[in-house]
């Protein structure tokens, strides 16, 4: 887990695409990601993005020059899921980083014939990267926690000082990027006073959340300890953990969520790895007036390197806006390093009491927040519940999401003297609810 060639920011690959101002996918990234082309009956396979190219994996099998370690790699990610990648573990995925740079690198003896192995993204269409096995969505943003409790008069838990708060999703209703999503039907309470009434919801949301995915796991009753956390993430992608606010103010109590969080959660296609995403490490602190974790989730390393500076932002484009052929209203702009406990806490914590995750399980961070206004990662937040709308354009409001919407998120990492990586897009649209049962 140290700095390498493959972080070098004056290296240059030969795809010149990858070598643009701005990009996403430069030579210091090669996300990974499940894709094929478009409307076709090709097989699912990993593939490798740089600059505005795929690299198929399942193509690059047969490529001599990588080292047995780099080539059983490729073998493993050219499956349908990446779980076989995960399996093999940190080694493995290193060998497959190094070799994969190598050979797209300015120089490289084999460019030729990896060139023929591109696919362009704009012709591929993806599929969740991993078999999930189980999904955790946490709570660890304090500026979230505190912004949303003041709406109703009420203090931030107090179990939200010592540990990362969690509750168990559902896999079914995970999806990538593109998809559409339903407005959920259930019940909720439009005056307390009242019994509660069974419709559409009405208070649409989404939630900004960086997603973990775990790459190798731990032995049931075998705790992960946080000094060692890190090395069990394969790497983190974009997660939309849609949220229905007037369903999940009713169902909450005494259980937590339910249908309000069950119909969708969006992933962004690409998994950028833990190795990539190494110069972007920070400290971890916690404001001295605050309690301090206990033991179990206090450590050196997460002190000095345990959080992620990761940009990220939100946009949202109507339907009228999309068919005037105007890009996306920008709303948030944040960083995950200010989540109030670290992936590693939320491993350990998640671990301390036996359970085994397994490769592939999904972590959500939980909603991202800032402390500025424009930083609330919900409209929730950003529109005290909806009484203060948000400007999304051309006369337009949302105080929470209307059927057709498209909501955008977007991540990168930028930092002094590191090549500019980033997580490509995870955007999805509402449509409306189905009819009753």
């Amino acid at each position: 887990m140290e700095l390498n060639h493959t972080h070098d920011a004056s290296r240059r690959s030969w795809l010149d695409s990858a070598n643009a101002a701005g990009c996403d996918f430069p030579l210091q990234n090669l996300p990974l990601s499940v894709f094929r082309r478009k409307g076709s009956t090709e097989a699912w396979r990993g593939g490798v993005a740089i600059g505005d190219q795929i690299v198929d994996l399942g193509a690059l099998q047969s490529l001599p020059g990588l080292q047995d370690s780099a080539a059983e790699a490729v073998r493993a990610a050219a499956a349908p899921t990446l779980n076989g990648l995960l399996e093999l573990g940190p080694e493995s995925w290193r060998a497959l980083r190094h070799g994969l740079y190598g050979l797209l690198q300015s120089g490289s003896s084999l460019a030729r014939q990896v060139r023929e192995a591109l696919v362009p993204q704009l012709d591929a269409e993806h599929a969740v990267p991993v078999r999930i096995g189980d999904y955790t969505d946490f709570y660890t943003s304090l500026d979230h926690a505190v912004n949303c409790c003041r709406q109703f008069g009420i203090e931030v838990n107090p179990n939200f000082d010592w540990l990362p708060i969690a509750y168990h999703g559902r896999v079914s209703s995970i999806d990538v990027s593109g998809q559409q999503v339903y407005r959920p039907a259930g019940q909720y309470r439009t005056d307390p006073s009242s019994a509660p009434v069974y419709g559409p919801c009405q208070r649409l949301d989404y939630e900004l959340e960086v997603g973990a995915v775990i790459g190798i796991g731990n032995a049931r009753g075998t705790p992960i300890p946080l000094a060692n956390a890190q090395q069990h993430i394969f790497g983190l992608c974009l997660l939309n953990d849609w949220s229905a606010r007037d369903i999940q103010t009713w169902e909450m109590q005494p259980l937590g969520p339910f249908l309000a969080k069950n119909f969708a959660t969006t992933l962004s296609p690409w998994i950028v790895t833990l190795e990539a995403l190494l110069p972007y490490r920070t400290g971890w602190t916690r404001a001295p007036e605050r309690p301090q974790p206990l033991d179990y989730l206090r450590s050196a390393d997460n002190a000095a390197a345990g959080a992620f500076d990761i940009q990220l932002e939100v946009s949202i484009l109507s339907a009228r806006r999309q068919a005037q052929g105007r890009p996306p209203h920008k709303l948030t702009r944040t960083s995950f390093q200010h989540q109030y406990w670290t992936l590693g806490q939320m491993i350990a914590h998640h671990t301390v009491g036996g359970c085994n995750l397994q490769p592939g399980d999904l972590l959500g961070s939980g909603t991202v927040s800032g402390p500025n206004p424009w930083e609330a990662g919900a409209l929730i937040e950003l529109t005290v519940s909806g009484t203060h709308p948000a400007d999304i354009g051309d006369g337009e409001q949302r105080g929470f999401l209307k059927d057709g919407d498209t909501v955008v998120f977007r991540g990168w990492c930028e930092r002094e003297d590191y090549a500019r990586i980033g997580f490509g897009v995870n955007y999805a649209t509402v449509l409306p609810a189905p009819g009753p049962p």
